[in-house]
Parts: structure tokens; sequence; C-alpha cells
């Protein structure tokens, strides 16, 4: 580290006053650039440091940085037309601006620091790039303005996007319509912490493998941040975030997979009969809050439009109108803003004491937190704002929103919520699956021993079931054994899945004859996702031919899949192989591809397995793989310090006329890593460019 003698700091301190209204000194700050593009900043105090990862950032992504935050300013709509408009009103019906001045005095002076660095590193990068500015005006974002589309981002967390989609649609049935809801939940990450006592050479071992899109607003950029003020993490970040949100410092670590509790109630309001936009609350009769609200949408070219859309609100929330009625939703990001306070604090721990104080801020509104340090403490928390729910109601459902006794009043605090340290087993994991399945079958947490009003609707998965299977195989685990049960693709048997998939792997060929062929191939599949496998293409077709007919035909799920049915699916397959290829005998690899660019390389891994890649269509038949397996980090912990190997699936960059645009391509597809280090002299050493923000 940079030394810096504690004579002038203090003179720096007693001249500028406190940093968060210093002028940035970037001369003092250093971006070093490693053989893959990495960013390493170096800066005398976070919020120089922060300065320098907005500035790399922009330097690599600057475009959807700005997409971020633009709605904050309500001009996502000048950029991207009506999709743009859309957040740009939710910026409005959700109150975020309201969100950000009622609880901004709830953030540590330390992380509105940071903030402010990060800002002015945008916006010194935009007034020196200004013909990367997407919409003009735009810049310069102040703090409250980030905040402000950072509590947009944080309401995606917490299913408020789901929820609104659903109200507009009409798809959230009244009270008295209301049947069971059967949720379609988009599966992926894994979090593995392994004990010294469970592996041969004594080191705990960690995997932070989450499965995210690998292009847009919630892809992974990895970067290294160090200060003289203790910061030296390394990890993923999504653009626009000022520190990062998953990996390790010189002493701990931490990854987080997505749980699935009820985090949002959801009201019907009692309307007045006769008078408009009234609605009851215990004995009163209210008036909705109502404002217009002014947009902006770019239409055919540069043309800009002005639109005028009314906002709704109620003692609940934002009011959404439709066929059936009025609703109303509450979510735990009207009521705190301080997620980016907690993860920062999450950065700067050093050991678990310190970490758990920082889970205790409870600003971040959901995720299963993976816990792994080098004096072998492992954890695991099922972390969620979740309202306290008193009263005969049925909370996972449309509440009465006609009185104050379903009215979010408080949350539940950090030690209610299911947890697990240091399991006798030595092995703790997620596959966001049931928080009471995280251990071994003996010491695994009991869901009855927790507030029922959670309502978990995490059960188990296909990863989960194999990872049980890998791990019983095991006494003491090498780092090969490790990684392999960390890169495996195949399902157990039998696959899970929302409805009965199994039942083609007991047809008789012999009794449909054009099909015989096909039949066969399922039948003695493998079960696995290599690229040479044909059973996996034949896989990755019929299940969601299979998934579609049983949602048209509204086939009760609990109940075997009609025969029927399962030939049409796999009618359906034969036809898209010989539509496509001409043939039957296509492995997985012709079928499925990495793509970036000119480049297209085969690619394994289906939905679901443990090193999970989820595809959509390209073109000529062609899939695309878009999400699943994204930024993955596979840790060493020892007294001795921290070994570390990373992976992103494309590279460094997302500007085209990068070197770093898709040169770690061949090593994701390939399953392997790059080493990586938070030592500073060895970065210093293998630096590939060295230079400062300017």
């Amino acid at each position: 580290m940079r030394l810096l003698t504690a004579a002038y700091l203090l003179i720096q301190l007693s001249i500028l006053g406190p940093m968060s209204n210093a002028q940035i000194n970037t001369s003092s700050i250093e971006i070093i650039r490693d053989q893959y593009g990495v960013p390493h900043i170096f800066g005398t105090t976070d919020q120089e440091t922060a300065y320098g990862l907005a500035w790399a950032h922009a330097e690599d992504d600057f475009k959807t940085i700005q997409e971020t935050f633009l709605p904050a300013k309500g001009m996502l709509g000048q950029h991207l037309g009506k999709k743009g408009v859309i957040l740009d009103y939710l910026v409005e019906l959700l109150r975020c601006k309201e969100a950000v001045e009622m609880n901004y005095a709830t953030l540590s002076p330390e992380v509105i620091a940071l903030i402010k660095g990060y800002t002015e590193g945008l916006n010194a990068y935009a007034k020196n790039h200004p013909e990367e500015v997407l919409v003009k005006g735009c810049f310069p974002m102040t703090v409250k303005e980030y905040l402000i589309g950072f509590n947009l981002v944080i309401h995606f967390y917490t299913d408020s996007g789901n929820i609104i989609r659903d109200l507009f649609s009409n798809k959230v049935e009244p009270l008295n319509q209301k049947e069971e809801n059967v949720q379609d939940k988009k599966i992926g990450s894994n979090a593995f912490a392994i004990s010294r006592t469970k592996t041969q050479e004594g080191k705990t071992y960690f995997n932070v493998n989450t499965h995210q899109p690998l292009n847009g607003s919630f892809a992974w950029y990895e970067a290294h941040v160090v200060s003289d003020e203790g910061w030296n993490m390394l990890g993923g970040l999504f653009p626009g975030s000022p520190c990062p949100f998953i990996g390790t410092n010189e002493f701990l670590g931490w990854t987080h997979t997505y749980n699935y509790p009820d985090l949002i109630d959801t009201y019907q309001l009692e309307m007045h009969p006769k008078e408009k936009n009234k609605y009851r609350f215990d004995s009163c009769w209210l008036a909705l809050e109502k404002r217009t609200v002014k947009l902006t949408s770019k239409l055919l070219g540069k043309i800009n439009i002005k639109v005028k859309k009314e906002a709704l609100w109620c003692k609940y929330g934002p009011v959404i109108k439709n066929k059936s009625g009025y609703f109303s939703f509450h979510s735990g990001a009207f009521d705190k803003i301080t997620a980016i306070d907690q993860w920062y604090h999450m950065n700067k721990a050093t050991d678990w004491q310190s970490f758990n104080k920082a889970l205790n801020m409870m600003g971040v509104p959901r995720f299963n937190v993976m816990y792994a340090d080098r004096k072998d403490t492992i954890y695991y928390l099922s972390n969620a704002l979740l309202p306290i729910r008193k009263g005969d109601y049925q909370w996972d459902e449309l509440l009465p929103g006609n009185t104050a006794s379903t009215l979010t009043q408080a949350y539940h605090k950090l030690e209610e919520l299911p947890q697990m340290v240091n399991p006798k087993c030595g092995y703790l994991f997620n596959t966001n699956n049931s928080p009471f399945n995280c251990t071994s079958a003996e010491e695994n947490l009991i869901e009855s021993d927790f507030d029922s009003t959670f309502s978990y609707r995490d059960g188990p998965n296909n990863r989960s079931q194999r990872f049980m299977e890998l791990m019983a195989k095991y006494d003491l685990l090498t780092y090969a054994d490790f990684k392999r049960i960390k890169y495996d693709q195949q399902y157990p048997k039998p696959i899970i899945a929302p409805f009965d998939v199994n039942g083609v792997f007991q047809l008789n060929a012999s009794e449909h004859p054009k099909l015989a062929k096909l039949i066969t191939v399922f039948q003695k599949w493998d079960y696995k996702g290599n690229v040479e496998n044909i059973g996996a293409a034949h896989w990755r077709v019929f299940y969601p031919f299979l998934r579609d007919i049983v949602e048209e035909k509204k086939i009760d799920k609990e109940a075997p899949t009609p025969k029927v049915l399962v030939i049409e699916a796999l009618e359906k397959t034969a036809s898209y192989f010989k539509k496509h290829f001409g043939k039957l005998d296509v492995p997985l690899g012709d079928f499925q591809k990495h793509i970036r660019g000119d480049i297209q390389m085969p690619l394994s891994g289906l939905e679901d397995v443990i090193a999970a890649i989820n595809v959509s269509p390209h073109q000529k038949g062609i899939t695309k793989a878009t999400s699943g397996e994204s930024y993955i980090m596979l840790i060493k912990y020892s007294d001795d310090g921290v070994e570390l190997e990373t992976i992103v699936p494309y590279g460094a960059s997302n500007r085209k006329n990068s070197i770093h645009y898709s040169d770690q391509m061949e090593s994701y597809r390939n399953h392997q890593l790059k080493k990586m280090t938070l030592d500073e002299s060895t970065i210093r050493k293998e630096a590939v460019k060295i230079y400062h923000p300017h």
C-alpha cells in the first residue's frame, strides 16, 4: 500500500475539513489494469477509491451505468422511448425521491462520502467524454439523485417489479376470486462454504457463484478496490455500484443467492360506493393522494413527446387501478435506503463480529448470505426484510386494504431469521433451495421454529439434490473435488420440475415408431449437459415445449403429465431438429453457443444443473447463453492468507473495440479460472497499465 504519513493526513483533514466536502485529488488515485483488463483501484481514502472505480467502470461500460440512473432524473424515456418512460414513471409511482428525502439521515457519513466520490468520478468522466453522454443535461449527478436511482434498483430486488407487472396486467385476482397462485420463479446461484475439518489440506473452501444475466444492468463487473483506510476488496458489482456486492477482502468473503420469502404485502382497497377516489381505512373514508407525472419519451429518432400520467398513493403505498378494482402494496424499499450502506460496511469488515454488525443494519432487502473467513468461520443466513405480521390473515395472499391491522409497522430483526454458523458436518450450501436444507440432514434448521408468516416458497431443486448426492461421496474434499462439484452439470434422478417431466423416460419406444429414435435417446441419456451430449440437446428443446403445453392446457401440476402431451412435446422436438439441422443426432454444442460479437463457441450446461446455463433463441435454430454461470470466484482461506481465482463470461470491458471484450470467453467455456490476488506488490509487478483518472 502506498504510504501516507499520519502527519500529512492530519494536515489534510485540518485544512480541507471532512473528506465528503473535500476536492478529490485525482493524482493520488491510481488505476492499475492487469493482463485481463481488470481494474485495481488504489486511493488514499475510500472516497478517492470510489472516484477511481467510477472512472474505470465508465471506461468499460459507461452506457449501462447511465441507463441505471437516468430514471432518477426522469430521462430514460428520452434515451429508450416507451421502455424508458415506464421506469421514469415508476420512480414517481414508487416515490423513490420521497424515500430518499425521508431516510437520508439514516445513512452513515462514510457511505455518503463514498457515494459523493463515486458520483464525482462519473461526473468527471462525463465532462471529459461528452460524446458518450446518452441524454443532454443528465450530468452532473448529485448524491441524492444517485440514491433515487439506487432505490428503484432495490425495489426490483424486493419483487416490486413483479407485483406492478401483475397488477397492471390484471393478473392479481380480487379477494372474492383469489385462488392458489403458482409463482414462476427464475432459479439460479450457488454458494458453498466448506470448513477446514472437511478438506484434506486443512483450508476453508468457498464458492462465490451467482447466476445472473451475462449482459445488462444486472451483469457482474469485476473490480478490486483498495485504500489507505483499510479497504481491500476484490469482487463483483453491478453497473453503478460504488463497492462490490460479493467477493473477498484479505480477511473474509461472502456471496448472495436469491431467496423467496413473502417480502411484499398486496392489498385490495375498499372504495367508496359513490365518492370517487376515496377508500375505507378503519372507520374513515380517505382520499387517494393524486399527482400528475410529466414524462418525456423519444419518438422517431430525436423527436421527444410529452406524456402525462396519473400516480396514486394510499396508506399502504402506491395504488394501481385495473379491471378488478384498486390495489396497493408495501415494500421495505419504501422505508429503507441503507442497502448500499450495509454492503459498504460488509466490504470493510475484518472478522465475523464486524461482519455480523454490518448484517444487523438490515438494509439489504433480501438474498441468502453465505460467508467464510480465514479463521474458518462459515455462516449461512436467509436474509430478508420481513414485516412483523399479526392478526388472523392469510398473509401470503391478497389482503384487505381497509384496516390498519394489515399495515406494515415494523420488521423482524436479524436474530429472528433462519441462519446457521459452523455446523459440525463442516459444510453449508444454498442453491436457491429452502433455508431449512442448508447443511447435513441431522443439523438442518426446522421451519416450525420460525414465524409462519415468512412463508418461504423455496423448495428442493435439482442443484440442491445433486449437491447432496455429491457431498455424500466424500469424508474429506481435495480442492480438485471441490472444483468438480462446483462445475458439475448432471441432473439427479428423478429430475425436479414444477410439473411431472419424468414420464418421457418410461415411454415404450416400440409403441411410437415415428418417435422411437428420439425416445431411445432420452432413455439412454446420462442426464449430463456436456457439449458432446445429444440427449442434453434434445432435453434443452423438449422441456420448454412440454412446459408450455402444460401451462396452456392448465394441467394439474401435481398429477402425472398425460402421455399424449409428452408425445406432443416429443413431436415438436423432432420437428425442431429436422427443420433447423436436418437430423436428430445433434450434440448440445452444435445447438447451444457462447456468443459475443463475431465469436461463437460450443457451450455446455443446462437449466438448473449446478453449473447452469440458460439460453435464448439466436438464429437458425441455434441458442445463445444469456444467463446462468456469470461471475465465478473460488477461494481458499487459511492462516497464511487468501488464495483465489475468478472468471467472467466475456471480459472486463463492454466496449467492442477493447481487447478485453471477449478475452475470457475461452477460459469460461472450458471451466478454467484466472489467478487473482489482493497483494499490491504482485499487482504492480504484473501490471499492464498504471494511470490516474484524468
